[in-house]
């Protein structure tokens, strides 16, 4: 048999779809799981009912050893209209705090279920309840409140449990109350969801998904019928997909005989009964001669977290084998191309399978959209099906599946800082040694295992439908993925007027794409090594980096042999435009300070988010960019590198960043550390007070560098002398002090003098805390110029001139140490 099928026959066995059963009749028993661990109770209940499943349930005596409650509160009715089970008509009621614990047979993979319903109570209504469920390391629902007191609930969790024992905690809000109608824990098959799966964009494998926890988001038998929990031999519900379909009238619902759907060799019938594959939908007769649309489900989602879609195939349309393609797409990337169902499942039509892929909290945005439809290419016959979807909502990095705090009170940060132990390992990306001979740079975007990320749940991103939200993530990588013939659109065809930055990568264009969107359009030089190198290291950087004071990565082109990525575009550009050389209306102090703390909290983040860390080695002001809101992100991630690992003390590296900038340390020993980011830092915030470049040949010798200049007047005591003149009599002066103490610390001349980005962050914050406790008359006015302030003031010797210039000649003269040095 040919190696590629015997691969994916191995992985079928692992997970593969099936079951038997119709939506009429029970499933057979040669087909049923029979779970180690089946426990189901009938909270509140007297006497538990026969369920419609033919399930039996322990009543509330009976599960008593289960529960530690302080109060004995129970609810009940004798019917209630609308329900779907005799469980909804009790509820057990918590005032204060309670748990179930349970001893396990075994650890493993778990169904928890939790059936909610608001039945009448005198002492309290509980359509009003407001209360949050855990476990013992996941949040299963927070703030939880079903206000509709007509309306039932099931809520349906998956996870691995690691221990034999398992606790459910019950906590409502202050002076509000908790119930449940039902519980159910019960065993699930071992390859219910594997440990890897793919990736939406960048194609890549995600590992690591065994260690998180999932919440049923969708369940749809596409083209078919309800199947009940009597009908699926995992005890599963199954909904019609209709209400979900964008237009019906592309869609023709077809279907076949349960009993004709087969499984393939080591494939288990578990993952989906037989009346799943049984129906489907395909594409409409649209009654041309090449139909060219897609089938389209929209579901809404939580915008704050990422999920894993499972689609279920089986062909049940064709009279031959090699007949079918298609392609199938989630929110506009391609999910799978040229789906070959023959192949697939080993010659054999009307054979189950299945696909998972992860998709990152950015790319869902608030919305997930599968589509189906053609292939371009002359293979067959034009259509495409799907038989079933399932969308679950995955646990984020401190292990919550609703809200932003975990069980142990951390919060998400920004960024999903990545060393929570329940991350998803992380895409890597690597070049190989023959790149060059490739056609393009996705060709050397190869998955590596890295443990240094966690699963991204940022709450960013646009809206469905524009897709300018995409985004690099901490662990899912790029987003959209653009047309060469877009981005030329979007950037009038490469116009040299839309030039905005030059650099070894080649240039920088202001685009706008079709539905408005400004940004920022990198076109690497394939000529240009530095540009190759730059490009492989941001990628790298930024599929593990995803935080609200870093420059988010929108999406990339490799059509042609191209090396494109775009950038949300950054309205009021460098921050260094804003403070010297360009005549744009003065910064405040308060602005300035705002600044300064969103570059350090986006450097903090570097230097601590991940489990190694990153040193960005290029920290200046023209590396701080500013949105329309004058927030402040860090940029140009090409020399960063990932700092020291735990037995390590300095990352031993060429010695490479911008003149003036440069860790006097690091260029001496050549060994590259965090501290050297926080010298640059020192200089950024010299730049901030002064208006002046940090290098200036232009000027006399003793003033040409910007951070000695300034530390020889902090030693005179005579700061003031320095400050931008457009500033004078608006600083507080504490707040000026404990600023210039930041400075003079982060300038140290040995590194494990200077603070961390934390502690510099801190500092910073003081300061404006300082400013804006006490601002001086004169900031509560409109900042002037400085040849304004000069002439309302009388004075005749300004500060130092601010100049953008420099003599390359002059520095080489001046810097002749770095000599052999690769600048930027």
């Amino acid at each position: 048999m040919d190696p590629l099928l015997l691969s994916l026959f191995a992985a079928l066995i692992f997970s593969i779809p099936g079951s038997p059963a119709s939506a009429q009749t029970s499933p057979t028993t040669a087909f049923r799981f029979s779970p180690a661990d089946n426990i189901l109770i009938n909270c509140g209940a007297a006497s538990s009912p026969v369920m419609p499943d033919g399930r039996s349930f322990k009543t509330d005596a009976q599960s008593s050893p289960f529960l530690s409650a302080a109060d004995q509160i129970s609810a009940s009715v004798p019917s209630a209209s609308g329900v779907s089970s005799p469980l909804y008509l009790s509820a057990r009621v918590f005032r204060a705090a309670a748990t179930y614990t349970f001893q396990l047979s075994r650890p493993g993979w778990h169904w928890i279920r939790l059936h909610f319903f608001p039945v009448p109570f005198p002492a309290f209504d509980l359509s009003t309840a407001v209360f949050s469920v855990t476990t013992d390391d996941f949040v299963l629902l927070h703030s939880f409140n079903l206000d509709d007191p007509s309306k039932w609930v099931l809520k349906e969790f998956v996870f691995n449990a690691t221990k034999d024992r398992f606790s459910l905690h019950f906590s409502p809000m202050r002076n509000s109350a908790a119930f449940i109608n039902g519980i159910e824990i019960v065993s699930a098959p071992d390859f219910v969801v594997a440990d890897t799966a793919t990736f939406l964009f960048p194609v890549g494998q995600a590992s690591g998904l065994a260690a998180l926890a999932y919440h049923t988001a969708y369940r749809l038998n596409v083209g078919g019928a309800t199947i009940t929990s009597a009908n699926d031999t995992l005890g599963r519900q199954w909904s019609p997909d209709g209400r979900y379909l964008s237009s019906h009238s592309t869609a023709k619902v077809v279907s076949v005989e349960p009993k004709i759907v087969q499984y393939p060799d080591g494939g288990s019938p578990l993952i989906a009964p037989r009346t799943v594959y049984a129906s489907a939908v395909k594409m409409a007769d649209a009654q041309v001669g090449s139909p060219n649309f897609n089938v389209t489900w929209q579901l809404d989602v939580d915008a704050a977290f990422g999920y894993l879609v499972r689609l279920h195939f089986c062909d049940i349309i064709s009279k031959s084998l090699n007949d079918l393609y298609f392609n199938v797409y989630i929110n506009g990337l391609t999910a799978i191309s040229g789906l070959d169902l023959s192949t697939l499942s080993g010659g054999q039509l009307a054979t189950a399978y299945y696909k998972d892929i992860v998709v990152n909290a950015t790319l869902a945005a608030d919305r997930i959209t599968v589509q189906i439809g053609p292939t371009r290419e002359d293979t067959g016959r034009i259509d495409a099906l799907l038989n079933g979807l399932e969308v679950f909502k995955m646990s984020n990095s401190v292990g919550s599946l609703d809200g932003e705090f975990g069980v142990d009170g951390s919060e998400v940060s920004d960024g999903e800082v990545s060393s929570s132990r329940r991350a998803v390992a992380a895409v890597g990306y690597k070049r190989p040694d023959d790149w060059r001979k490739r056609n393009s740079f996705s060709s050397w975007l190869l998955p590596i295992h890295t443990t240094q990320s966690s699963f991204t749940s940022s709450k960013a991103g646009s809206g469905f439908g524009s897709r300018s939200g995409y985004t690099f993530s901490s662990t899912l990588g790029a987003g959209r993925c653009f047309s060469l013939s877009e981005l030329q659109d979007a950037t009038r065809n490469w116009d040299a007027a839309a030039i905005i930055g030059v650099g070894g990568f080649g240039n920088v264009y202001l685009g706008e794409l079709d539905d408005g969107t400004k940004v920022a359009v990198k076109r690497g030089n394939p000529q240009s090594e530095q540009g190759a190198t730059e490009f492989e290291t941001e990628i790298q950087m930024l599929s593990k980096l995803r935080h609200r004071h870093l420059v988010s990565l929108i999406g990339c082109c490799d059509e042609n042999s191209e090396m494109i990525l775009v950038y949300e575009y950054m309205a009021n550009g460098p921050f260094r435009d804003h403070i010297y050389g360009q005549n744009l209306p003065p910064l405040t102090w308060k602005q300035r300070l705002e600044i300064c703390i969103g570059a350090a909290r986006g450097l903090h983040y570097l230097h601590t988010g991940t489990a190694q860390g990153i040193i960005h080695r290029d920290v200046k002001t023209t590396n701080i960019l500013l949105d329309e809101n004058f927030v402040a992100k860090v940029s140009d991630f090409g020399l960063s590198k990932d700092a020291p690992g735990m037995n390590q003390t300095h990352v031993s590296t060429a010695v490479k960043g911008s003149f003036g900038y440069l860790d006097p340390e690091y260029f001496r020993r050549q060994q590259l550390t965090d501290k050297s980011d926080v010298y640059s830092f020192g200089v950024v915030l010299l730049e901030t007070l002064c208006a002046r470049p940090a290098l200036d040949p232009a000027l006399p010798r003793d003033q040409v560098n910007l951070a000695e200049w300034a530390m020889q007047w902090k030693r005179k005591g005579q700061v003031e002398k320095i400050i931008d003149p457009r500033l004078l009599g608006t600083i507080n002066g504490d707040s000026l002090n404990k600023f210039v103490e930041a400075a003079e610390k982060c300038l140290s001349e040995c590194g494990v003098d200077r603070p961390s980005m934390g502690d510099v962050l801190w500092n910073l914050e003081y300061a404006l805390q300082l400013q804006e406790a006490n601002p001086p008359a004169a900031a509560m006015e409109a900042p002037v110029s400085g040849e304004e302030r000069d002439e309302r003031n009388g004075s005749s010797s300004p500060a130092p001139a601010a100049t953008d210039g420099s003599s390359t000649a002059v520095a080489n003269e001046l810097f002749a140490q770095l000599a052999g040095m690769k600048g930027r």
